[in-house]
């Protein structure tokens, strides 16, 4: 560096300036070393590696088991429509859309009078057969004790016994007819057979009724289901989960058992899911049909798998890989792994790492293969 120059004044003591001229030289040396002191230290530092820390986490397999959510839909296993057995014009109604019926509660009933009519006319025939019986029995009865007399013939004693036998046949006729017009009068009276509650009424009072046409609609409480839309993608999932829960939303936190009993063979024209129907084993008391349901599934994985963050994953172009840190000397070594599947916070390895070793699981983009690292431990998920 050089010295500015100063110039002495013209009438400076001899003493005075050699002062000046000592003083500027001492500056020029410690600006010198100064300078050169800096570069000396950089060198002396690039000549050592730079250990950077890093958060790690130790590997540990688990046998864990995949969970699956999905919204359904309480429903009745059984929704019938219930009609008359006989053909009449309804007189009375007794239920309405909601109606919670039981079993022999009555819901319609039909004009009865045709129906008495005919179970009168039948007992009048069975009267008269009963009464055509016996007095051929009778006439039997007395001819058999003319046995061993002239008056005594085998053919008058068969024909009497033939008429006695025809007789008792039209008796036992009568008899069903009888049972059948009671069993009609009985049809005229429309009457719940399991419980369950009324979702539809197709027909009035005045309004005449065809055999086996419908009245009312009966969706039955005594088996419950959740009805569920599968995306094709979950089906294997749905057939292999051993262990089925759900939830009401109208009742959060509490779980029940349900059990897989139906899954349909082909998907919805509508939504394109897979209609799938879990029975519930055990429904709690304030379940109603048409509750929002939230169904969950487990299903234990096939193999031990090893939860690691996702910011431990490193990708290299279509495989991804971790960083492996070496124990004993600190350096890092990449390593492809095989991932079992993705969650929005982790990943579950299950191949490409030992049970034991140790991962960088932050700066992953910043390693680089070899160099070493200060290892700070972070507990295993």
């Amino acid at each position: 560096m050089r010295v500015p120059f100063i110039q002495p004044p013209s009438k400076l003591p001899l003493k005075a300036l050699a002062i000046v001229v000592g003083a500027g030289a001492i500056a020029t040396a410690g600006f010198a070393a100064f300078s050169w002191m800096p570069a000396s230290a950089s060198r002396a530092a690039a000549s050592e590696p730079i250990v950077r820390p890093a958060r790690v986490m130790e590997i540990a397999y688990q046998q864990e088991s995949q969970s699956l959510v999905l919204a359904g839909t309480v429903v009745p296993r059984i929704e019938s429509t219930l009609g008359f057995r006989v053909t009449g014009k309804i007189t009375n109604r007794t239920v309405d859309v909601g109606t919670i019926v039981k079993p022999g509660d009555l819901i319609a009933q039909l004009d009865p009078a045709d129906f008495r009519l005919a179970v009168d006319n039948a007992r009048a025939a069975l009267a008269s057969a009963d009464a055509d019986y016996v007095r051929a029995k009778a006439d039997h009865e007395r001819y058999l004790n003319l046995r061993g007399t002239g008056a005594f013939t085998t053919q008058t004693l068969e024909q009497r016994q033939s008429l006695a036998q025809t007789t008792l046949a039209r008796v036992e006729q009568a008899k069903s007819q009888l049972a059948s017009a009671e069993n009609n009068l009985a049809y005229t009276e429309l009457r719940a057979d399991a419980p369950g509650v009324v979702t539809a009424v197709q027909a009035e009072v005045g309004q005449v009724m065809t055999q086996g046409q419908g009245v009312v609609r009966v969706a039955r409480t005594d088996e419950l289901e959740i009805l569920v839309g599968v995306p094709e993608h979950r089906l294997k999932a749905v057939r292999k989960a051993e262990v089925a829960s759900f939830e009401l939303w109208s009742d959060p936190g509490h779980r029940h058992a349900a059990k897989l009993r139906e899954l349909s063979p082909s998907a919805d024209p509508m939504t394109r899911t897979y209609p799938a129907r879990f029975s519930v084993i055990a429904p709690p008391e304030f379940i109603g049909l048409g509750m929002t349901a939230t169904l969950a599934f487990e299903r234990p994985d096939a193999a031990p798998v090893a939860e690691v963050p996702l910011s431990a994953i490193f990708q290299r172009g279509t495989q991804p890989a971790v960083w492996v840190v070496d124990k004993e000397s600190g350096t890092v070594t990449l390593r492809p792994v095989t991932i079992a599947r993705w969650r929005d916070d982790t990943a579950a390895i299950a191949g490409g790492v030992k049970d034991g070793e140790m991962i960088a699981v932050a700066g992953v983009h910043k390693l680089e293969a070899g160099q070493k690292v200060k290892p700070v431990q972070q507990a295993a998920r």
